[in-house]
C-alpha cells in the first residue's frame, strides 16, 4: 500500500469473522490460551514500501453464540497450511494487575512460555483502544504494564521474538482532515502518548491503529471509503492526493506522531473492516459493500452480540456456524505461481482489444495490457490466487494452463478468472491500470478461459 508519508509503515490487516469483541481474539490451532484473545496472522506476506506485511484474521470470544474453540481451530487451519504468526491480547481489565514485574513474570510463565517456540507468538498486545476508553486507571496503567511485560520478556530471553504494543482507535486524534493536520488529543498527547511512543521506539515495536473508513464516510465519500474510483482528496499543505480514505487516516496518524517527534516508528494496522449488515436506512451497509471493501483493501496492499447497532455486530466474514457472510473464497493461500523461470513454447495469450464491447451478451475477457510491468502482473497473480486458490489451479504445475510458464500468461488466466466472477464493472478489470478488456478469446488447447 503506497501511503505517501509512511516510509516506515507495514500493515497487519484484521478481517473480522462475525462476532467481534473490541479487537480481542481467540487462539488459532495449536493451543488455546485461557482468558486471552489471539490474533492469527496468516503467513501471506506482501510488501509495503519494502516492508513485510501480512493479512490476518481476528476472532472475538465474548458472545453467546460462538462456535467452540476446536471448531474455530479446524476452520482456521483449513485456510492455511503453514506456521502462522500469532498475536495475543491481554484483556483491558487485566492491565492494572500487570504493572508490577512479578505479576508480569507470572503472566508470561502461565500464558506464553509454555507455548513457545511450538506456537509462533510474535506480539503481546496490552489491551485494546485503552486510551479511548477514558478510564483513568486503565490509561495510567497502560505504559507501566507494557514496560513490565517487556522486562519479563527480557528476563525470559524472549524480547527478540515477541514485541509489546497496544492498538488505538482513531479517537485518539483531535484533527485528521486534511491528513497533514493530524494531531493527538491535547489531554493525551504529551502525558500518555509520548511515553508510549518512547517505549515503542526503545523496544523497536510498532504503533498499532484500528482505522475504520466506515465510521468516517458520508454519502458523498462512499466511493472514497470503499477504494472505488473517485475524484480523490487533495491536501493543500503537502500537495498530496488521496484516492482512498484509509490512506488519509494513516497519514493523519503519521502526522500526529511526527508532531511529537516520532516519525521513525512503524505503523501497523491492527484491525479494519466493513459491516455486511446494518439498519435498513444505513447507506452502503450490505454484504456486497463489505466484500468490496475487503477485496479492494487486499488488492490495495497486496461475535455477533457485541453491544451497539446492527452494523457494529456485522463487520465479519463469518457467521457463528462458520459459513461465510459472502463468497470470499480462501483469504490467502500461498500462491504457487511465483515468478516463472522456465518458459516453454506454447500458444500465448491474445492481444488486448480495449475497444467497444459490442452487445451486452457478448463474451469479454480481462487480460494484461501490452507492456504491463512483470512485477505488477505477479502481484496480480498473488492477489487473485490469495483470494481463491481454486481459481489458480489451472496455472499450477501440471494444470491445463501452466504452459507457457510465464508471468504474463499466468496473469492473463488469473486476472480473467477473477473478472469473470465479478459483475464485470470497469474497475473489476483495472488491476491498477495493468489490465483491459478484450473481445478476443485467449483460450488455447485444453486451456479454457
Amino acid at each position: 500500500m503506497v501511503v505517501p508519508h509512511l516510509t516506515q509503515t507495514s500493515t497487519l490487516f484484521t478481517f473480522w469473522p462475525d462476532q467481534t469483541n473490541n479487537g480481542e481474539t481467540p487462539d488459532d490451532f495449536i493451543v488455546f490460551f485461557t482468558g486471552l484473545h489471539v490474533f492469527l496472522l496468516l503467513a501471506s506476506a506482501f510488501n509495503v514500501l519494502g516492508v513485510e506485511g501480512s493479512i490476518g484474521v481476528n476472532y472475538g470470544t465474548v458472545a453467546d453464540d460462538l462456535p467452540p474453540p476446536a471448531q474455530v481451530a479446524r476452520f482456521l487451519f483449513r485456510i492455511h497450511h503453514y506456521q502462522p504468526a500469532i498475536t495475543i491480547t491481554v484483556p483491558n481489565d487485566q492491565i492494572p494487575l500487570l504493572t508490577k514485574l512479578g505479576s508480569a513474570q507470572e503472566w508470561l510463565k502461565s500464558n506464553v512460555q509454555p507455548y513457545v517456540p511450538a506456537t509462533n507468538i510474535v506480539r503481546v498486545l496490552v489491551g485494546n483502544e485503552v486510551i479511548s476508553t477514558g478510564n483513568k486507571l486503565l490509561v495510567a496503567s497502560l505504559v507501566p504494564a507494557m514496560k513490565a511485560l517487556h522486562a519479563a520478556l527480557v528476563g525470559a530471553s524472549l524480547d527478540h521474538r515477541i514485541k509489546i504494543s497496544t492498538p488505538h482507535s482513531l479517537g485518539i486524534l483531535s484533527d485528521s482532515s486534511p491528513p497533514s493536520t493530524g494531531k493527538f488529543r491535547r489531554g493525551y498527547a504529551t502525558r500518555f502518548l509520548k511515553p508510549l511512543l518512547s517505549f515503542l521506539r526503545a523496544t523497536n515495536s510498532p504503533f498499532m491503529i484500528n482505522p475504520y473508513p466506515f465510521f468516517g464516510f458520508s454519502p458523498d465519500t462512499l466511493d472514497y471509503a470503499l477504494f472505488r474510483p473517485n475524484s480523490g482528496v487533495f491536501d493543500e499543505n503537502t500537495k498530496l492526493s488521496y484516492t482512498n480514505m484509509l490512506d488519509g487516516q494513516l497519514d493523519a496518524v503519521f502526522s500526529a506522531m511526527k508532531l511529537l517527534g516520532f516519525s521513525d516508528i512503524e505503523i501497523v494496522i491492527a484491525e479494519t473492516g466493513w459491516p455486511s449488515q446494518g439498519e435498513p436506512s444505513q447507506l452502503g451497509v450490505d454484504a456486497g459493500s463489505a466484500a468490496q471493501y475487503n477485496r479492494n483493501l487486499m488488492q490495495h496492499v497486496t461475535s455477533d452480540l457485541k453491544p451497539g447497532p446492527i452494523s457494529e455486530r456485522n463487520f465479519g466474514l463469518f457467521r457463528p456456524d462458520m459459513t461465510p457472510v459472502y463468497n470470499i473464497g480462501i483469504l490467502r493461500a500461498k500462491a504457487k505461481s511465483s515468478i516463472p523461470t522456465n518458459p516453454a513454447p506454447a500458444p500465448v495469450v491474445a492481444p488486448v482489444s480495449p475497444g467497444p464491447r459490442g452487445r451486452p451478451e457478448e463474451k469479454i475477457w480481462c487480460l494484461p495490457k501490452p507492456g504491463a510491468d512483470v512485477e505488477a502482473l505477479q502481484r496480480n497473480i498473488d492477489y487473485v490466487c490469495g483470494l481463491e486458490v481454486e481459481l489458480c489451479k489451472p496455472i499450477q504445475e501440471g494444470g491445463a494452463c501452466f504452459l507457457p510458464n510465464t508471468v504474463r500468461a499466468h496473469a492473463s488466466f488469473a486476472m480473467n478468472a477473477y473478472y469473470q466472477g465479478t459483475e464485470k464493472n470497469d474497475y473489476d478489470c483495472d488491476f491498477k491500470q495493468t489490465a483491459a478488456v478484450s473481445n478476443v478469446d485467449p483460450s488455447y488447447g485444453n486451456c479454457k478461459y
